[in-house]
């Protein structure tokens, strides 16, 4: 029997046409990689602005990983024109470095304030927010700041 509500048989939604969900993991996929090195590059300019530099030893501790772990990552950034390293001293961002930093600040700015405005608890926001600033597009970021800054009318 045919169905014409859009569901399958057993009630959930239809199956995604390939090309729909190439689009959708490829998002995601690009959302995870940006991810890290975002949460590097902001870190590192709290760490800068409060400290004047960040050191391997700080980014380890705030991170939640190994000194080890945040050396490579570090040449990463740091073969990506994102930051410098200098010996004896912290890690820098570049000027792209601190321009990402930037963006992905105010991101994560965008979306506490969104669900704040939906009510969730400070707390609950900002650690939300530091996930969900990663994954979503830009046409909902918009969004979500119109929502915020009109009033819970984002038209």
């Amino acid at each position: 029997m045919a169905q014409n509500d859009n569901t399958n048989p057993s009630g959930s939604n239809p199956l995604l046409g390939v090309e729909e969900h190439v689009q959708g993991f490829l998002q995601v996929r690009e959302a995870h990689r940006r991810e890290l090195i975002d949460d590097y590059v902001e870190l590192i300019s709290d760490l800068i602005g409060e400290f004047g530099e960040a050191r391997q030893v700080d980014l380890a501790a705030r991170l939640g990983v190994s000194q080890p772990t945040v050396a490579k990552m570090l040449k990463r950034l740091a073969v990506a024109g994102l930051v410098v390293q200098m010996p004896y001293r912290g890690v820098f961002l570049t000027p792209e470095g601190e321009k990402l930093a930037v963006e992905s600040r105010i991101r994560h700015q965008i979306v506490e304030s969104f669900l704040l405005a939906l009510g969730i608890s400070p707390e609950t926001a900002r650690r939300d927010a530091e996930g969900i600033e990663h994954h979503v597009s830009d046409e909902t970021l918009e969004i979500f700041r119109r929502f915020t800054e009109q009033g819970r009318n984002p038209v």
